[in-house]
């Protein structure tokens, strides 16, 4: 089965592709979608949707991940990454991906049974689990892993 995770945002989008077969999981790709500040919202959105379209095309995954936003500090933050999920979730809808959502307690629980864990241990902990010779880096590409991990244990 493979795993596409997902870390929404409209200026950088992480992503994480795993492999799961019976118990083993295993790093297919990771990195982040990033658009310009430049850019308009359509622009980054539209941007998002065509790199998203062509992950999904590349590795066809099973299911997509995404990590779902339930509470927000910062409503200038809260919009753009809802509008980022939304084209997050058209783009599995039309490649008929099942989409599964987690929230970021429920990845760190997941990832590392405490719901409190720094970004440092789940890294280590998404390394571990993986078989990573490295750490995973940047944040929204580990945090899209994560989601990913998360996925792959839920199912």
């Amino acid at each position: 089965m493979v795993i596409l995770g997902i870390d929404p945002g409209t200026a950088t989008t992480g992503f994480g592709v795993i492999r799961k077969i019976k118990r083993d999981l295993k790093c297919l790709d990771y990195g982040l979608i990033k658009t310009s500040p430049k850019s308009s919202t359509p622009e980054r959105l539209d941007k998002l949707y065509t790199e998203l379209t062509k992950l999904i095309r590349k590795h066809k995954p099973d299911i997509l991940g995404v990590e779902n936003i339930y509470f927000f500090k910062n409503l200038k933050t809260a919009l753009p990454v809802s509008q980022a999920k939304g084209v997050i979730l058209l783009a599995a809808a039309r490649a008929k991906v099942p989409i599964y959502e987690f929230t970021p307690l429920q990845v760190k629980m997941t990832v590392t049974g405490y719901g409190r864990a720094e970004k440092k241990q789940i890294q280590k902990m998404i390394g571990h689990l993986l078989g990573l010779k490295e750490l995973p880096k940047p944040d929204d590409a580990a945090d899209a892993l994560g989601v990913a991990i998360c996925s792959a244990l839920a199912l």
